[in-house]
C-alpha cells in the first residue's frame, strides 16, 4: 500500500550489494545518469514519406505525470488498507456469529431438557391427586410413610422451583444470544459493504494509473522511471546525510531476525492488494506474515500496526522493526539494517529492497517490544 513507492526500486540495479551501498551517505542509491538522446535514423531522415517522430514530453510534464501516479497509487493504498481492515472485521464478525449460533443450539437443547424434566415433575404431582397434606395424612395407613413422603415432596418442590428458575435463565440467555447474533450480522453486512466500496476504489485508482502510464511512449516511460529513481535517490541521500546511521545501532532480537529472514525471502514476489502470501503480498501483508512466521502475530493493516504497536525513535530502531510511512500510515516496510528496508511497493512492482529514507517517515514501531 505504497503511495508513490514505484520510485523506490532505485536499488534494483545493485540488488546484490544493496544493503552495503545503502549504508553510505551520498551513495545509497546509484545516482541516475542523464537519459541518452535518441539518435535520428538515417533512413528516417532521408525518407520524405516517413511520419515525423512525436515531440518528446518535457521533463516538467513527466514530473507532473509522476506526481499524478503517486497520488493515484496513494489513494489505492489507502483503499487497500480500508479493504484489509473491513475484511479482518468481517472475518471476526463471522466467527462471532458462528459461536453465537453454537450457544443458541446448545441453549435450545438445554431448554428442551428442562421442559422435559418440568413435565415429568408435573406428571408426578398429578399422580398424587393434588390432595392437601392434611387429607393425605388422614387417608394414609402408615403416618410414618406419609411423613417420609412429605419430605420427599418438599425436596421435589424446591427442585421444581430451581428448575423453573433455570428455564427462565436459559430462555433469557437464548433471547440475548439471538439479539447479539442479529447485531453481529448487521456489523458483518456493514463491513462487507465497506469491503466492496474499497475494492471498487482500488480498481478504479489502479486502472486510472495504468491508463495514464499506457499513454506514454516507451522512451517516455524510461525517462519517467529515471525521474522516479531520482526522487528516491534524493530522499534517501538527504536522510543518510543527516547522519542518522551514526545513531542507529540497534541489534535485532531473535524474533526480529526470523521476521527479516522471512521478509527478504519474499523478494521478487509480486505486489497484489489484499494479498498475504505465499505467492504475492501487499505492504502490510508482507510485514504481518513475516512477524506471524516469527511467532509474534501483529495487526493486519499498516494503520493498525501504527496504532497498536509500540512506538520507538528512529535512532533506536533495529532490524525487524517496522517503518510506517506518510501522514496517513498508508505504507509500511521492514527495516533490515544499514539504512535499508524490504517492502512490497505498489501494483506493478515486486517485493524489493529500498532506502529506508526514500519516503516520508511517520514513525517506527516494534512488534516484539
Amino acid at each position: 500500500m505504497a503511495p508513490g513507492k514505484h520510485g523506490l526500486i532505485a536499488t534494483a540495479v545493485t540488488v546484490v550489494c544493496a544493503v552495503t551501498v545503502l549504508a553510505a551517505p551520498g551513495t545509497a542509491l546509484a545516482s541516475p545518469g542523464p537519459s541518452p538522446s535518441p539518435s535520428a535514423s538515417p533512413s528516417a531522415s532521408s525518407s520524405s514519406s516517413a511520419s515525423p517522430a512525436p515531440a518528446p514530453v518535457p521533463n516538467k510534464d513527466l514530473e507532473a505525470v509522476r506526481k499524478k501516479l503517486d497520488k493515484l497509487y496513494h489513494d489505492a493504498a489507502v483503499a487497500t488498507d480500508a479493504y484489509n481492515a473491513a475484511e479482518e472485521k468481517a472475518e471476526k464478525q463471522s466467527a462471532e456469529i458462528v459461536e453465537l449460533a453454537k450457544k443458541i443450539v446448545e441453549g435450545q437443547r438445554r431448554l428442551d431438557e428442562l421442559k422435559r424434566r418440568a413435565g415429568a415433575a408435573a406428571a408426578a404431582q398429578y399422580r398424587t391427586g393434588g390432595l392437601p397434606d392434611e387429607a393425605q395424612l388422614l387417608l394414609s395407613d402408615d403416618p410414618q410413610d406419609f411423613l417420609d413422603g412429605t419430605g420427599r415432596v418438599l425436596q421435589g418442590q424446591r427442585a421444581t422451583k430451581g428448575l423453573i428458575r433455570e428455564m427462565t435463565d436459559t430462555q433469557q440467555d437464548l433471547k440475548q444470544y439471538a439479539q447479539d447474533a442479529s447485531a453481529q450480522w448487521k456489523k458483518l453486512e456493514s463491513h462487507r459493504k465497506a469491503k466492496a466500496a474499497a475494492r471498487k476504489k482500488i480498481k478504479q485508482q489502479i486502472a486510472a494509473a495504468e491508463d495514464l502510464e499506457s499513454q506514454l511512449e516507451k522512451q517516455e516511460k524510461e525517462r519517467l522511471a529515471k525521474l522516479e529513481r531520482q526522487a528516491a535517490y534524493q530522499a534517501q541521500t538527504a536522510w543518510l546525510d543527516s547522519g542518522i546511521l551514526d545513531e542507529i545501532n540497534g541489534k535485532a532480537s531473535e524474533q526480529g531476525k526470523k521476521a527479516v529472514k522471512f521478509a527478504t525471502a519474499q523478494i521478487g514476489k509480486p505486489y497484489v492488494w489484499g494479498a498475504e502470501g505465499p505467492d504475492a503480498y501487499d505492504c502490510s501483508g508482507l510485514t504481518s506474515q513475516a512477524w506471524a512466521d516469527a511467532g509474534h502475530p501483529i495487526p493486519r493493516t499498516s494503520q493498525e500496526q501504527w496504532k497498536q504497536l509500540k512506538h520507538v525513535d528512529v535512532k533506536d530502531m533495529r532490524p525487524g522493526d517496522l517503518i510506517i510511512y506518510f501522514d496517513d500510515a498508508s505504507h509500511v516496510g521492514m527495516y533490515i539494517g544499514d539504512g535499508a528496508i524490504v517492502h512490497a511497493p505498489r501494483p506493478g512492482r515486486t517485493v524489493t529492497l529500498a532506502g529506508a529514507g526514500s519516503m516520508p517517515i511517520l514513525g517506527v514501531v516494534r512488534p516484539d517490544a
